[in-house]
């Protein structure tokens, strides 16, 4: 049983103090209620202790104060984890929020990122250099939770997931030790951290192969939802013949209000989301026969890809109530696509929704072997989110959203993406790695055999 943080004598704190460049954060102090905010509103923890660490050495010491002193230890990037497992109760949270820089290298068109990152600060980076890195679809998102988890986005088909993306990482281990890991340095480590979250230590920076990408052609694409039932059945055909560079994501959603027409207001929809990363002279070619399904809207152009990237900011801001829940799946038949328009049909409020992500292109020539994420030959990675601004309405989001996915389940391919799932249980881990856990557990048991990372999706050293 871990120590609770207020229980330590007062003085091993202020020896933590004297050792860092960054601040303590503690509960009495005046901004220890906005320390504790996360990008989801529904999660309320206290923490005993924040390390607002600004360099490697602030991790270090962090890390073998948690330790040492045996209390409950979560690492904080983005703050975006839908579970809150970013923070912990009566614990240490070891926040790498000004750990920040960003180096492009042009000669070989690689960036190297700081663990407390996000994702739009990348791309306000990388941009003006005609280069990308894969990423999600919402800019707020941290670099280290993403990656971590695997990296799923508009990138994906043409250049695999963020993890597949990954040259070296710089890491902090359970001992406090500080170490290099790439196909060459620690392979293993290397390995476990394409996807394995942050179960084997604290990454303090990135090194990540971008690609040319300087505008995209993109934009949603919107049916009333009593065609879910058509569209998706095209939509599958469509999309897993579609050349690598164009890429959409299907959604049940509701059209909140601006910045689209008011005569969309608050209606349900069947949407796609598309990105094509091609020649744009042959873009508007390529669209033929996505207008020619006739969408009761259409906002697709020519667009700098940091402006698709953060499509979505402006409605769904930090603290919102959010719920979640996952799954991978192979097939959008009749059986499931009738789910789809049922539920997609009662959506509760205006911000909750259902997105599938393609696994295919680039992502899906991945061994599944290659890296933990073990899923590649999945069709889509598929997430239910209720989300609403107003608290009251916690529930109502919450049992939609369950029973959305208990419907979908029966359909689904066994497991999630880590980085939609919330905090489910260590039999849903297992599901989501699959034939890869076990190696999992065996790098766990030997860089942190005593599970010191484990407020996290958890792989529990073997």
């Amino acid at each position: 049983m871990s120590k609770a943080i207020k229980d330590l004598d007062p003085s091993v704190i202020e020896v933590l103090a004297s050792k860092l460049r960054g601040r303590l954060v503690k509960p009495l102090d005046p901004d220890y209620s906005e320390t504790c905010k996360v990008y989801n509103g529904m999660i309320h923890k206290h923490p005993g202790l924040f390390v607002m660490c600004v360099d490697v050495a602030d991790v270090m010491a962090a890390v073998n104060f948690g330790r040492e002193n045996d209390v409950l230890v979560a690492v904080r990037g983005g703050g975006h984890n839908g579970g809150g497992l970013g923070l912990c109760d009566d614990g240490l949270v070891i926040d790498l929020s000004g750990i920040k820089f960003i180096r492009i290298d042009t000669s070989n068109n690689t960036v190297r990122v700081g663990g407390g990152n996000l994702w739009g600060e990348v791309d306000h980076a990388t941009h003006p250099f005609g280069l990308a890195v894969p990423a999600g679809i919402i800019s707020t998102t941290g670099v280290g939770g993403l990656t971590l988890g695997g990296g799923v986005g508009y990138l994906s088909k043409k250049y695999g997931l963020t993890i597949d993306n990954l040259l070296e990482a710089d890491m902090v281990l359970a001992d406090g030790s500080f170490v290099t890991v790439s196909k060459t340095k620690n392979p293993d480590l290397f390995w476990a951290i394409r996807g394995g979250g942050g179960n084997f230590g604290i990454i303090t920076s990135f090194k990540f192969q971008a690609h040319p990408v300087k505008t995209v052609f993109g934009g949603p694409t919107l049916w009333p939802i009593e065609k879910t039932e058509e569209i998706m059945k095209w939509y599958h055909e469509f999309i897993t013949k579609a050349p690598d560079e164009l890429n959409g994501f299907i959604a049940t959603m509701v059209i909140p209000g601006p910045p689209f027409p008011e005569f969309l207001h608050k209606k349900h929809f069947c949407g796609i989301i598309w990105c094509y990363v091609g020649d744009m002279s042959k873009a508007k070619k390529a669209f033929e026969p996505i207008l020619a399904m006739k969408p009761i809207f259409e906002h697709v152009g020519e667009m700098p890809y940091p402006a698709i990237q953060s499509l979505f900011d402006g409605l769904l801001p930090p603290g919102l109530q959010w719920y979640w829940r996952a799954d991978f799946f192979n097939e959008l038949g009749p059986k499931v696509s009738a789910q789809h328009l049922k539920f997609g049909t009662s959506i509760p409020t205006p911000l909750s929704q259902m997105h599938l992500y393609p696994i295919s292109g680039a992502a899906s020539r991945v061994g599944s072997k290659d890296t933990p994420w073990a899923y590649r030959d999945a069709k889509y990675a598929g997430v239910i989110v209720g989300v609403d601004p107003d608290p009251k309405n916690a529930d109502k989001i919450t049992k939609w959203c369950k029973e959305y996915y208990d419907a979908l389940h029966p359909y689904s391919a066994g497991g999630a993406y880590s980085n939609f799932m919330m905090d489910e249980g260590q039999e849903r881990v297992k599901a989501s790695y699959k034939h890869n856990y076990d190696r999992l557990a065996d790098i766990k048991r030997k860089f942190d055999p005593k599970n010191l990372f484990k407020v996290n999706q958890n792989i529990r050293p073997s």
